[in-house]
């Protein structure tokens, strides 16, 4: 309830974010917002109990968001083997089918499709992913992740998912370290975040010529009103970006049931795995930079960012490359199929040509990372993961004051008594 300074330099109520607590126990009367709407104080108590309970998750999901926004570039601090010595940078690349061979020697035992990440930058370490470790079979998401010199052709570490530092805090933000299950239960948690999030705006949501010092803090104010206006005015201010992450990343969370509602909207398209032609007697693969030089050609002016290797004799290659306009450089969906045996161009997936379902789930890995909006947007994503603890720590502070503030009368009625 917005701030009325004519009545009383008392705080009457406090609502938004996470957290709100009733109008003070103090004064017997009934908030003006309540009398001017009657589900006032079921939404309030429903915004107090959703922030007490759920608002704690959102808190561990905002901070570790913070983190992982540059979680490659943090694990390369923590791992200093991973970073390109300048002087090795004066050496030539090492061509990609060198590179493949040495992750095929250094894990011999693995036969199946390697997925090459090319280097961001002259002096970060080609990042590779094997899928289908029989160590982590158990685990719905833990590949084999493997660093390679670009220049020297070294394999120069080789972790699996989720047990080092920065995968750890991917999979606590993601799932809750719970597998498929926290997934879910983190989908969940957001939509029940986001409902909170639009009750705590009907809660705070000012009367007519009262918005200024609804968006601003009260000069000389006491304790407990700097604690209210530092809830509201986060809270407020942070709205937009807030809302864009927990609907992103609810949708990212629960595939298998936001994709076939925005599938009879528009039709998504299906994955697809092409297959090579039946090996000849004596037939051979081309070498991965081959393929390489002709899935280009469909794509003149993009940049090539992932390369999939064939996990079976039959299998094709698969390429990734990033056009100038796509929302997401790390992630493109511009894709060409390359037959492993005669280079012949099985397919090629044009983002231009995607149904707008398609363009819509592009946009949110890009959104809720803040990628899609380069530097910038990541910096503000890893701003905005600070703003649930600030809600979540001034909204507890206010229901406490008013608990307290309860208890007190309460004692003052008994004494009276």
């Amino acid at each position: 309830m917005p701030f009325d300074p004519a009545h009383t330099n008392r705080v009457k109520g406090f609502s938004h974010g996470f957290i709100n607590v009733q109008a003070s126990p103090l004064k017997n009367t009934t908030p003006t917002s309540a009398k001017r709407r009657p589900w006032y104080k079921v939404w309030r108590d429903i915004h107090l109990y959703l922030g007490l309970t759920i608002g704690a998750v959102f808190v561990l999901a905002g901070l570790t968001g913070s983190l992982l926004v540059f979680y490659v570039e943090l694990d390369e601090v923590l791992n200093p083997e991973l970073h390109v010595t300048e002087q090795q940078t004066q050496q030539p690349l090492q061509s990609y089918e060198a590179i493949y061979q040495a992750l095929k020697q250094a894990h011999s035992e693995r036969s199946g499709a390697w997925r090459l990440e090319i280097p961001r930058n002259s002096q970060a370490m080609l990042m590779a992913r094997y899928y289908k470790a029989k160590e982590k079979e158990h685990v719905h998401f833990a590949p084999l992740m493997a660093w390679v010199n670009p220049y020297t052709g070294e394999v120069v570490s080789s972790r699996f998912w989720g047990d080092y530092v920065m995968t750890w805090i991917y999979d606590l933000h993601y799932e809750l370290l719970l597998d498929k299950t926290g997934k879910i239960i983190m989908g969940i948690i957001g939509i029940f975040l986001l409902v909170s999030v639009v009750i705590g705006v009907y809660l705070w949501w000012p009367k007519s010529g009262k918005f200024k010092s609804a968006l601003t803090f009260k000069a000389k104010a006491s304790k407990e009103r700097f604690h209210y206006d530092l809830h509201n005015v986060s809270g407020i201010y942070s709205l937009v970006f807030l809302g864009l992450l927990l609907i992103s990343g609810a949708i990212l969370e629960l595939p298998d049931y936001f994709n076939p509602l925005l599938n009879k909207l528009s039709p998504l398209h299906k994955g697809d795995d092409f297959q090579s032609t039946v090996p000849h007697t004596g037939q051979t693969r081309i070498t991965v930079d081959e393929a390489v030089n002709l899935a280009a050609q469909n794509y003149p002016n993009a940049k090539l960012r992932w390369i999939e290797t064939p996990s079976n004799a039959e299998d094709s290659y698969n390429f990734r490359f990033y056009q100038k306009g796509e929302p997401s450089q790390r992630f493109p969906k511009s894709i060409v199929w390359v037959d492993q045996y005669n280079g012949k161009v099985l397919a090629v997936s044009d983002p231009a040509e995607q149904s707008s379902g398609d363009v819509f789930l592009s946009w949110m890995h890009p959104l809720h990372s803040g990628e899609i909006a380069g530097m910038s947007g990541r910096v503000i994503v890893v701003i905005s993961g600070f703003i649930p603890a600030i809600l979540y720590y001034t909204g507890f502070v206010r229901w406490r004051q008013k608990c307290k503030a309860k208890q007190r009368k309460q004692l003052a009625n008994t004494i009276t008594k």
